[in-house]
C-alpha cells in the first residue's frame, strides 16, 4: 500500500483508532489532516508522532454544519486537495431508557445523531463535491458492531451507526459512477483510552472471551483494515461493511 501524494482527512484523530489510522497512512507516504474537536494537545501529540512531513491539525465541532464546511475547505486549501476521507469521530453517551428523564433522553439523541451521523453526512457531502470535480476518491466510515447487535445502554449510538452503514451503502451506489468508493468498518471492542477502564475492570475478561482470539482489537487492527479499503485494487469492495471484531459477533 502506497499513499504517496495522497491527502487524507481523518476525523477524531487525536487519539485511539483515529490516531492509529493517521499514523499508518503517514507511514505509507500519505499527508494527513488530523481533525479534533476539543483536545488540541492530543491532536498535536498525534501530529508529532507522524512519519513524513506536510501534515496538519484542524479543529471542528462536527455537530456544527458551518464548522464542518470550514474544516473541509481548510484541508483542501492548505493541503492542496483531498483524496481520502475517514469518518471516525463519534461520541457515546449513556441514556438507559428506564433510568433517564425525558429531557436527558432527547438531549442524548440530539447530541449523538448530530455528531455521529449528521456530522459525518455533511463531511461526506463536502468531500464528495471535491472528489467529483477531481476524478474520484475514497471514503471509509467507522461504524460499530453495535449497529447490528444493539447498544441497550446507548441506543442512539447504535442507531447512529446503523444510519452510517445505510448512508455509506446508499452513497456507494450514488457516487460509484464518479470513481468515489465508499466502504465501512465495523469494530467491536477496541483497546483505546475510552475503553481502558472497562477492559481493566471486572467485565474485562468476559469481554475478551467474546472472541475466540481471547482479546479485543487494537487500534492498529482497525487501521490496517481502513488502509486496505483505501488502497488501489479495493475498488470493487465499494458498499461493503467489514466486521473487525475477532468473531465476537457474527451476522448473516
Amino acid at each position: 500500500m502506497d499513499f504517496s501524494n495522497q491527502i487524507i482527512l481523518v476525523t477524531g484523530a487525536s487519539r485511539g483508532i483515529g490516531r492509529a489510522i493517521a499514523r499508518q497512512f503517514a507511514e505509507k507516504g500519505g499527508r494527513v489532516a488530523i481533525h479534533y474537536n476539543t483536545n488540541a494537545q492530543a491532536a498535536e501529540e498525534t501530529l508529532a508522532s507522524l512519519a513524513g512531513i506536510g501534515h496538519l491539525t484542524v479543529q471542528s465541532d462536527l455537530a456544527d454544519a458551518a464548522a464542518v464546511q470550514r474544516m473541509v475547505e481548510t484541508v483542501i486549501m492548505q493541503m492542496g486537495g483531498l483524496h481520502v476521507l475517514v469518518n471516525n469521530a463519534a461520541i457515546y453517551e449513556y441514556h438507559e431508557i428506564a433510568k433517564v428523564s425525558y429531557d436527558q433522553w432527547q438531549t442524548s439523541w440530539m447530541n449523538t445523531l448530530q455528531a455521529n451521523l449528521i456530522g459525518a453526512a455533511n463531511t461526506m457531502y463536502l468531500a464528495a463535491q471535491h472528489m467529483i470535480a477531481h476524478g474520484g476518491g475514497r471514503i471509509i466510515n467507522i461504524s460499530s458492531r453495535g449497529a447490528f447487535r444493539g447498544e441497550p445502554d446507548a441506543p442512539a449510538y447504535a442507531a447512529s451507526k446503523a444510519g452510517l452503514n445505510a448512508m455509506g451503502q446508499s452513497l456507494a451506489k450514488a457516487l460509484g459512477g464518479h470513481n468515489i468508493f465508499i466502504t465501512t468498518v465495523a469494530p467491536g471492542w477496541v483497546e483505546t483510552d475510552m475503553a481502558a477502564a472497562t477492559l481493566a475492570g471486572p467485565e474485562g475478561d468476559a469481554i475478551r472471551a467474546q472472541s475466540p482470539l481471547g482479546r479485543v482489537a487494537t487500534p492498529d487492527d482497525v487501521a490496517y483494515t481502513v488502509l486496505f479499503l483505501a488502497s488501489a485494487g479495493a475498488e470493487f469492495l465499494t458498499g461493503t461493511i467489514v466486521d473487525v471484531n475477532g468473531a465476537s459477533y457474527l451476522r448473516m
